[in-house]
């Protein structure tokens, strides 16, 4: 079943249906609400605002239209709404990367001077995305790490398709500029070149 389908089963009585949803976007919702509540020092509660979440939409769920917005995008503007309503009681409004994305494991050819420099790199990337303001850092947040759209991030966002791009380009020139003297460190040209 779709989501739209699961959403008219719910409007008209099934219940159930909602269980499918949760068990559909629980995971994706958790990891966005995580996201940006870690450099808050608040992912402790992540698991509680993204029951809360899923409780708002559930109460919400019969206004709901999904000609305006896909289900997934509604949720995540709830959710999103959500973590800026705690981080406002909190006093602590700067949202982040989180520090604990997948990374992949090195295979075992990999020197370790190759893998301490791509932590290194990763390290410096987050670094980067930490220091942007909290709307770049959430847009490409979004469209990096969630691989949405321009428009589902415009609708979570409230803004146009037009700014979230204008965003995103400000965001990449910040982390480009951020990161430029390291990529452009001669000593570490030659760190990486060790082994062509």
């Amino acid at each position: 079943m779709t989501d739209s389908q699961l959403i008219r089963e719910i409007k008209e009585g099934n219940l159930e249906c909602y269980a499918e949803l949760i068990r559909r976007y629980e995971k994706k919702i958790l990891s966005f609400v995580t996201h940006l509540l870690r450099q808050a020092h608040l992912e402790h509660i992540a698991e509680d605002i993204c029951q809360e979440t899923f409780y708002k939409a559930y109460k919400s769920i019969h206004s709901f239209r999904d000609v305006e917005a896909t289900f997934s995008t509604w949720l995540y503007t709830i959710a999103r709404n959500s973590v800026l309503s705690e981080l406002r009681k909190s006093r602590n409004s700067d949202v982040y990367l989180d520090d604990t994305l997948q990374v992949p494991m090195a295979s075992p050819k990999t020197l370790p001077e190759q893998v301490l420099l791509r932590n290194e790199r990763e390290s410096m990337v987050r670094l980067a995305i930490n220091n942007l303001p909290e709307k770049q850092r959430s847009a490409l947040i979004l469209r990096e790490y969630e691989q949405m759209d321009y428009t589902e991030i415009a609708t979570i966002l409230d803004l146009t398709v037009s700014s979230v791009k204008s965003l995103l380009f400000r965001a990449r020139q910040s982390i480009k500029g951020q990161l430029e003297t390291y990529i452009l460190d001669p000593q570490l040209d030659e760190a990486e070149g060790m082994n062509r």
